[in-house]
């Protein structure tokens, strides 16, 4: 895969020449990882401090719960949640270089949020569940995630706990069509096509076996031209597989690295994480075993081994 741009802003461009870190900050008290919720202000401000000193290059903020079973929040609760935590982060300088990506399907959350300083909206009903989004953001000229999903949460399952297999008849190429759709969609409504990244939604109404082959099927994501986001981070189809039993998020650690690494050699360069620091160094690594760089940035003779 190319390495790319992505077009957060009308002068902001994130370079994707290397495997680039989302780390995500819940201000929610239901998300379904509960160690990594900061239902408090104060308390998202520490989690992103640390997020971003482990090496995440974009922050994306939550204020309402995505998991499977979750109850829609009004707008109004959304801007309460997440709106002093914008504008501190905003205010301080230790951010300056810190994207901020805003986890939502509400245009008026989007509005108010890029209005304090907010970079790319992450939307995981891909503009549908809000009609005003994609001209929003076409008017804003912001980054905007658009990901697949079969239903909305409410409707939804874990992946691991379905008794039928969602119905799909080529699930890589299925979510492919729609993500072109969207991409369309956004486009007509005026969006930059170098804003545009693409989330195939792993765990979002696919089974255990279907995200694994949405991963196996990233180069066909991929020929849709725009960059791909790898969001499976903890998720429950990694648990299944990686530890054959039922599990909890934090259990699923090793299994999203594995994971994540077998996107990155796809040339995925986004990854939306709960766990930045595990990850980084991982990246690190595995591009000293591919590249000949040290961990330090420095090369290393072929046949000679760094540390």
């Amino acid at each position: 895969m190319q390495a790319m741009d992505w077009q957060i802003s009308s002068t902001q461009r994130i370079p994707l020449d290397r495997p680039r870190l989302i780390g995500i900050v819940n201000i929610t008290p239901d998300s379904f990882d509960a160690q990594t919720r900061s239902p408090t202000t104060d308390a998202a401000i520490e989690r992103a401090r640390s997020l971003v000193g482990d090496g995440a290059d974009i922050l994306d903020l939550g204020a309402q719960s995505t998991r499977p079973g979750a109850a829609s929040v009004p707008a109004e609760v959304q801007i309460a949640r997440m709106e002093p935590l914008v504008r501190a982060l905003r205010g301080d300088r230790g951010f300056d270089h810190v994207a901020l990506s805003i986890d939502t399907t509400s245009a008026e959350v989007a509005r108010r949020m890029l209005d304090l300083g907010a970079d790319i909206i992450n939307d995981v009903s891909a503009g549908l569940d809000d009609d005003r989004m994609l001209g929003l953001c076409a008017r804003r000229r912001c980054g905007l995630v658009l990901m697949h999903r079969l239903a909305p949460p409410e409707q939804d399952s874990y992946s691991d706990r379905y008794e039928r297999a969602p119905r799909y008849d080529d699930v890589v190429e299925d979510v492919r069509t729609f993500l072109a759709m969207r991409m369309r969609a956004a486009m007509d409504a005026g969006v930059c096509a170098e804003a545009i990244v693409l989330d195939p939604g792993l765990g979002f109404g696919k089974s255990v076996e279907q995200n694994f082959a949405l991963i196996r099927g990233t180069p066909r994501l991929a020929s849709l031209g725009r960059p791909i986001l790898s969001a499976l981070s903890r998720k429950s189809f990694i648990g299944r597989v990686g530890l054959e039993r039922d599990s909890e998020p934090g259990e699923r650690v090793s299994g999203t690295i594995a994971a994540s690494l077998a996107h990155m050699q796809m040339g995925v360069r986004l990854f939306r994480v709960h766990d930045v620091r595990a990850h980084a160094s991982a990246f690190r690594i595995a591009r000293a075993c591919g590249t000949g760089e040290s961990p330090d940035g420095s090369r290393t003779r072929p046949g000679t081994a760094a540390g």
